[in-house]
């Protein structure tokens, strides 16, 4: 696989000189709930749906954790060479189909309950530096749903020791929701760029219940998951960041009452334009049925989250389809020019649903509007403009003519449910 390493201007991943969207997805329990015929069918569907990117933990919990296990996995023998074989033979299986593989060396509880400790966390990452160091499709995820105050040392070891032993392979941290990377480890060498996790909250769902621990609340921004993008990039030193955990399609909102509704693929989309377009230099997506590869023939497993579908049903969901489309746009320009660009909105910017996220470059302008409501742009600045809708539900990419002057009066089109639209404006660069 080629490698990956960060642009010249801190903000996005490049691909051996190329700029390199990644377009990740959520498999937690690859290794411990799929055989390898399985695990085929799963990367080889991602893999033609445009994925390069799939986030997968090396071990979740271990026998008798069950009562910090929110996430049925039958019970595995870390010692046995055979898991590890397995595990070796998924990722060469996602090599042979062009996908990086987004390696957590453990889920956060581990560390939160002890088993991973400040004394042992070199022999795991001593060990995990032997076995990995000629693979080229690793991406190293540490973390796990976790906040990393208190563990800070545990990570700075294995972080230090992953990247010494291959500095070239990137590193990032995937925190607890409502989280970043950036709050603990941005000053940190090993970390190439920084992850958060927005999570799977409406506005209104601050506080769920006395087991919720988002006592930083100042980090809580409900749905507007673009907001984590902005501060990680006002840090110093600045990296790329995205979100590495949005809310999941089919997954309940607010993840425990199953009296509230599901995120659905238009919401899924909504967090994915609204983050790539304030600068992430990407987006994973999840699937409630996906991440936890639920087995409804399996009487053991009792599904968590309000999960309905079959992990081979949830392959097809139309949302983990529609997750390309945003990558193809963004590759057919050259997007490690762009930058928010809000000012451009005639009359300001709108609040929650009705924002207006404005991305813009070297040739091009790309505005995003979940409801498909009427808005302005400043055009003042480019000359002749070409003017196209891109619909993120169909990924249809429609011309609709030319226009110059001072202001564009963007009248989106409204042919279905799917209300969301891009108006995408291309024009000629000034020669210097």
């Amino acid at each position: 696989m080629k490698k990956l390493n960060i642009s010249h201007n801190k903000k996005y991943i490049m691909q051996e000189g190329k700029p390199f969207f990644w377009l990740g997805d959520t498999a937690w329990l690859l290794f411990h709930k799929l055989n390898e015929e399985e695990a085929y069918i799963y990367l080889k569907n991602r893999a033609e749906k445009g994925y390069n990117v799939i986030q997968a933990v090396l071990i979740y919990s271990l026998h008798k954790m069950s009562d910090i296990n929110k996430m049925y996995v039958p019970d595995i023998d870390i010692k046995s060479i055979k898991y590890w074989e397995h595990c070796d033979n998924i990722i060469s299986m996602a090599e042979k189909l062009g996908l990086y593989i987004g390696l957590l060396p453990s889920w956060g509880s581990l560390v939160k309950n002890g088993i991973i400790t400040s004394e042992n966390v070199k022999n795991y990452a001593e060990f995990l530096c032997e076995r990995y160091k000629n693979f080229t499709n690793i991406i190293w995820i540490l973390g796990g749903d976790i906040k990393a105050d208190g563990f800070e040392d545990i990570y700075n070891t294995l972080g230090f020791a992953l990247k010494n032993t291959n500095p070239e392979r990137l590193i990032t941290f995937h925190p607890f929701g409502r989280c970043s990377s950036s709050m603990w480890f941005n000053n940190c060498d090993w970390l190439d760029f920084n992850m958060f996790q927005s999570g799977h909250r409406r506005y209104d769902q601050y506080v769920l219940g006395k087991w919720d621990d988002s006592d930083k609340k100042e980090t809580f921004f409900g749905e507007d998951n673009w907001k984590y993008v902005l501060n990680d990039r006002q840090k110093a030193p600045l990296k790329p960041t995205l979100d590495g955990e949005p809310s999941y399609e089919w997954i309940l909102q607010g993840l425990h009452d199953k009296t509230q509704p599901y995120w659905t693929a238009k919401h899924i989309r909504r967090y994915a334009y609204w983050s790539v377009f304030a600068g992430a230099c990407g987006h994973t997506y999840g699937d409630n049925s996906i991440m936890q590869f639920y087995n409804k023939e399996n009487n053991n497993d009792f599904g968590s989250y309000g999960v309905k579908s079959s992990w081979q049903e949830a392959l097809h969901h139309e949302g983990s389809g529609q997750m390309k489309y945003l990558a193809e746009l963004m590759n057919s320009v050259d997007f490690t020019s762009g930058e928010p660009k809000a000012e451009l909105i005639i009359g300001g910017q709108r609040e929650k649903h009705e924002r207006i996220s404005v991305f813009a470059g070297d040739g091009f302008i790309f505005a995003y509007s979940w409801l498909g409501n009427d808005f302005e742009i400043d055009i003042s600045d480019f000359g002749e403009i070409k003017v196209y809708w891109f619909s993120p539900s169909t990924g249809i990419y429609s011309y609709a003519g030319k226009t110059t002057g001072n202001y564009f009066k963007a009248i989106p089109p409204k042919y279905n449910d799917n209300k969301d639209i891009v108006l995408v404006l291309k024009y000629e660069l000034k020669k210097k």
